[in-house]
């Protein structure tokens, strides 16, 4: 498996986890720590395109669409947290083979925790990247306050959504990276026209709407559940080092829910990263991978280094898609 270049997407592969999941292979070296990278809600494998190149000199980097979510349909699968957790976990033994160190942002991070704190022998440490922790006191950002609200209302969420179906796909992208981002300009052309043609895809998917709106609603209830709740129990539960970065602007989830996780588990890093937003992997990709080279690089880690450094995956894998393995969003099965 060779490292990725600038600008190469990665190849786009299939596996078959009671249902075709896609992925992307980002490449890296043979002896490197195996990292699976986990997309946020409404997001795909593509969220990592910006950061991949500069990770995949350390680390063999693989990242896939999560049920509802890029190219794999659900199918008659649940696109909740939690059936997305159990998917993940299928992910990690089948396709990676074996322990890793998980990346997630915001929703990815979140899934990233409970698997930690379900399967721990699967977990050799966690990067994560505005994770949507559990609920903290903050002073929500209006806008997001409102749109979160209208998801949890079943026909407010449905005329939302139905509202989103009018829009062209460079709208549906622009709209999400003004509210994910600082500054949108900072994302890469490329990774932005990346994005566009995927939405164009996800835009003759039947069902995409009802699939994003049940994994939105299952975000809030797991973020917003008491204190003895199973997603805090499992946060409590992680034996795993980890690092967390977070953006100082991000309007969906603020950073003291980051201090607070911080505070929860004392052993991990927390790094605010000034002026960015809600996904550093995408606008501030040098940034964001110079903190995750940084902690690999640690005594911290170096246990889960050691651990998530294997053989990669047994081979359970289907063609690559496109041309030389090229990412081709029309080409799904």
């Amino acid at each position: 498996m060779g490292t990725t270049q600038a600008g190469e997407p990665g190849r786009s592969r299939w596996a078959d986890l009671h249902g075709p999941v896609h992925y992307i292979d980002y490449g890296g070296p043979p002896d490197g720590p195996v990292v699976v990278a986990v997309h946020g809600l409404g997001g795909s494998a593509l969220n990592w395109l910006a950061v991949a190149p500069l990770l995949t000199g350390r680390c063999r980097l693989i990242a896939p669409d999560l049920a509802g979510h890029g190219l794999t349909r659900a199918d008659g699968r649940s696109t909740t947290v939690q059936a997305n957790r159990r998917l993940l976990h299928h992910f990690v033994t089948a396709v990676a083979g074996g322990p890793v160190i998980l990346m997630g942002n915001s929703m990815g991070g979140m899934i990233s925790l409970l698997e930690a704190g379900t399967h721990p022998e699967a977990v050799a440490g966690l990067v994560l990247l505005n994770p949507a922790a559990a609920f903290v006191p903050a002073l929500p950002d209006p806008l997001v306050a409102a749109l979160f609200a209208a998801y949890a209302t079943p026909l407010f969420g449905r005329l939302v959504i139905g509202r989103r179906r009018t829009l062209s796909p460079e709208t549906t992208v622009g709209m999400v990276l003004r509210m994910c981002c600082a500054d949108p300009s900072r994302v890469p052309p490329e990774v932005v026209a990346a994005h566009v043609d995927l939405a164009r895809h996800r835009a003759t998917l039947e069902h995409a709407e009802r699939d994003f709106l049940h994994a939105a609603r299952s975000v809030v209830r797991t973020a917003g559940g008491p204190p003895g709740s199973s997603y805090r129990r499992a946060i409590r539960a992680i034996r795993a080092p980890g690092l967390l970065v977070h953006g100082e602007r991000d309007r969906l989830v603020p950073a003291a829910a980051s201090r607070a996780l911080a505070r929860t588990q004392p052993s991990w890093e927390l790094v605010i990263l000034p002026g960015v937003g809600h996904v550093p992997q995408l606008e501030a990709p040098r940034e964001t991978a110079a903190e995750i080279l940084r902690w690999l690089a640690s005594d911290a880690a170096a246990e889960a280094v050691r651990t998530a450094t294997h053989p990669f995956g047994p081979g359970r894998t289907a063609t690559a898609t496109g041309p030389n393995g090229s990412v081709r969003p029309a080409s799904a099965p």
